[in-house]
């Protein structure tokens, strides 16, 4: 079954609040709205769990005698399941920003094979900036296999890969919080729902991947 589409969230939530559906997020001030709230509620869910559809491993290739790289496509909320230098199949293991500075202020600096990690910045791209040691004395591939939310949805066709209909409950709750209780259901109500959908979705989600998690490249 395909992904639901921003649009279709928004007109989900636009259904339960008894409001017209729309043909874009942008048709007006209150599917706008609404489009936020699915955003947040979409960053909610993403978090709130380590998802496989969220899984990826993002490669960084090192050069000769250059300690730090830019790990494009990570953006800052990425959360790390292991770093693997395929060279020896090595487990890095992430260091101290303190032991790193330590290290390389030492004077007997090391190169090598790298198997500390350290992450170090950002570029203007909010992408993150990672440090090696001992420094790399060739080439070597380091897999960063780790869980990487989506940005934030802004056309029609933007496919939520998480779960979507916590999503849906939640951006709800949110509207109906908005807006105010009517003669329907209350925003508790609606969060109650979100609560159990999420909890319902982590349990199938645990119960299909109990040993391994899968991979998709950035």
């Amino acid at each position: 079954m395909a992904n639901t589409t921003f649009l279709e969230a928004v007109n989900e939530v636009l259904i339960r609040l008894r409001e017209d559906e729309v043909s874009a997020v942008t048709d007006n001030t209150y599917s706008k709205l609404i489009g936020k709230y699915v955003n947040d509620a979409k960053r909610q869910v993403e978090d709130s769990y380590n998802w496989n559809a969220l899984t990826a491993t993002i490669t960084v290739d090192t050069s000769s005698g250059i300690y730090q790289y830019i790990m494009t496509g990570s953006g800052q909320r990425f959360r790390v399941l292991d770093v693997v230098n395929q060279e020896g199949n090595i487990f890095l293991k992430e260091e101290t920003t303190h032991k790193m500075n330590e290290l390389f202020l030492n004077q007997a600096v090391q190169s090598g094979t790298p198997d500390r990690y350290n992450f170090n910045g950002t570029n203007s791209n909010g992408d993150t900036f990672v440090d090696l040691y001992p420094i790399p004395n060739g080439d070597y591939s380091i897999y960063f296999n780790m869980i990487v939310p989506t940005a934030a949805l802004v056309n029609n066709t933007d496919a939520i890969l998480v779960p979507s209909e916590p999503v849906i409950f939640l951006a709800y709750s949110k509207a109906l919080l908005e807006r105010g209780e009517d003669a329907g259901i209350t925003s508790t109500e609606a969060y109650q729902l979100y609560q159990q959908s999420l909890a319902d979705h982590i349990s199938a989600e645990a119960n299909r991947y109990p040993d391994e998690l899968t991979w998709g490249s950035i």
